[in-house]
């Protein structure tokens, strides 16, 4: 199993960054795929959610109406875009099913003037 995220960058509040994270190692058509971050000194939290058939969504409070997530089945890839970034959402983000698969290396997201 491998999960390799990307995408993540130095962006100025109110800018956009969309995340890839390119999966191996299983079915992933099959699987939920998660968006997952991690801030300093914080815990990770579970910051998206896609079903496997796509069609449902989960997201945090915190980031409704400005992230979204998305799968393409054929690339074994999952996406979060992220939109009118905030500080708040600096932190290194990780894709991940459920959180029972091993964890990739994450990707940096600063956001700051």
């Amino acid at each position: 199993v491998r999960l390799v995220e990307s995408g993540g960058d130095l962006v100025q509040p109110g800018g956009s960054l969309r995340l890839s994270c390119a999966a191996s190692g299983f079915i992933f058509s099959t699987y939920t795929m998660s968006w997952y971050r991690q801030a300093p000194g914080k815990e990770r939290e579970l910051v998206a959610r896609i079903f496997s058939g796509g069609g449902s969504t989960y997201y945090l409070d915190s980031v409704k109406g400005r992230f979204t997530i998305s799968r393409d089945n054929d690339k074994s890839t999952v996406y979060l875009q992220m939109n009118n970034l905030k500080p708040e959402d600096t932190a290194v983000y990780y894709c991940n099913t459920k959180g029972t698969m091993p964890w990739g290396q994450g990707t940096q997201v600063t956001v700051s003037s």
